[in-house]
């Protein structure tokens, strides 16, 4: 009996853990659902650069840049730098051709974005040009028209890094692009666009955010070169105290994974830069809680904490228990009952708060997911499924070493036909 109660009492206690460290967000899609975001105005229209990281992208990048060139803002305030990162296609050409700046960059021991954005921003700062702000895109994205427009008007209001609103190309490939882009627009709808109403600071997500000419002079360029460069940014942001805005009328589309193995592939690079910035960064976030008393930190606290791998220990737990109980069934009867049962209703109860998350966020931006009726619904049950398997890849980012890998991408799409 004593067993079995420690059975009991540790469940509760990892319920409990939770429930605690995350109910926040429960009142973030709150917050998303009842309350209206403020509508900002720009006094004047600044000047930006837009700088893109490119590593073989002549098929995208084309498309990019004219929907960089059909923004309803002055052309001339807007320049276009393409960081042709270690291509051995005609990225560079095609960029060129399309009216883009080109920097060319071959450097085999620092590979990666990170590096690729570092080398465009130096290069920028000690040319003669100035500008207020930096654009920061992949290749493969789309722009909707009016989205420098927008960006600007939040960028004018204070904030020095601003993120967007962040939709897909190819939503209904299949089940891991729907997946990945259910979470995207559940990340700027039900996080970041909470997060700003309620005045605490965002978080970019990989690509289609802007920072200001300060914090770039600040820093040097670009100094964060973990596997994950995005949330290290926004994390040292965080601790710095500089509050990341949030711009839900700027439209970016990406276009996301549909292969599984390069699926694998990216969130293991994701899973093992989290653990990264984890180690890195973990001591100062929670220490910046109290110190600064910043809910900030206690979020992007959450965001990075390896939540999954606590998960993991309780299932492993129980199962050890369950082992025990199967090799003394006589003696240990009620745990197999016990345990089993508790493995099952956390894979049930994990399935359904996700299904929940993929049914508000279907509901809610209907009109914003490009594909048919039949298919949004078909991927909210799909959708906890692909979160499933970030499992096993969080169990391998523990162990392998991972370095920085292009993605492929294939998608050729205007704005249009995106939109159709």
């Amino acid at each position: 009996m004593k067993l079995l109660s420690f059975i009991n009492i540790f469940n509760f206690i990892i319920l409990i853990l939770f429930t605690g460290f995350y109910f926040y967000q429960a009142y973030y899609v709150v917050i998303a659902l009842f309350r209206k975001s403020k509508v900002m105005t720009a006094k004047k229209n600044n000047k930006y650069a837009v700088v893109i990281a490119a590593r073989n992208e002549s098929a995208v990048i084309g498309q990019l840049i004219n929907s960089i060139k059909q923004q309803k803002y002055p052309s001339e305030l807007i320049d276009i730098y393409v960081v042709a990162d270690n291509c051995t296609d005609n990225t560079a050409d095609v960029a060129r051709d399309a009216g883009a700046y080109v920097l060319e960059r071959f450097n085999r021991q620092n590979v990666g974005k990170g590096y690729a954005l570092d080398y465009a921003f130096k290069s920028i700062i000690a040319s003669d040009e100035h500008y207020n702000g930096y654009f920061v895109f992949d290749a493969d994205n789309l722009l909707d028209e009016n989205y420098v427009a927008e960006m600007n008007k939040v960028f004018d209001n204070g904030y020095k890094i601003v993120t967007c609103y962040r939709n897909s190309k190819n939503y209904d490939t299949n089940w891991i692009s729907a997946g990945y882009s259910l979470w995207f627009l559940r990340e700027a709808k039900y996080l970041n666009n909470s997060r700003m109403m309620l005045n605490t600071g965002c978080a970019i997500s990989g690509t289609g955010f802007m920072v200001s000419d300060d914090i770039i002079r600040k820093n040097n360029g670009w100094k964060h070169h973990l596997l994950t460069e995005d949330i290290e940014f926004s994390i040292d942001n965080a601790i710095e105290g500089e509050k990341i805005g949030y711009c839900g009328t700027a439209v970016l589309y990406d276009e996301q994974p549909y292969i599984f193995e390069q699926s694998w592939n990216q969130r293991l690079r994701w899973a093992k830069g989290f653990y990264q910035v984890f180690a890195k960064y973990g001591k100062t976030l929670f220490k910046s809680i109290f110190t600064k008393k910043s809910f900030s930190c206690y979020d992007m606290l959450m965001t990075i904490m390896p939540a999954l791998l606590l998960s993991l220990a309780s299932v492993f737990i129980n199962l050890v228990f369950l082992t025990v109980g199967l090799i003394n069934i006589e003696t240990y009867p009620e745990i197999i009952s016990e345990t089993s049962g508790a493995i099952i209703m956390s894979g049930v109860n994990s399935y359904l708060v996700l299904f929940a998350l993929g049914l508000i966020t279907t509901i809610t931006e209907w009109k914003q997911i490009n594909s048919t009726p039949l298919k949004k619904i078909k991927y909210i049950f799909s959708f906890p499924i692909f979160i499933f398997t970030y499992i096993p890849i969080s169990i391998v980012a523990l162990f392998r070493k991972i370095e920085w890998k292009p993605i492929t991408h294939s998608i050729v799409k205007s704005i249009e036909e995106v939109r159709q």
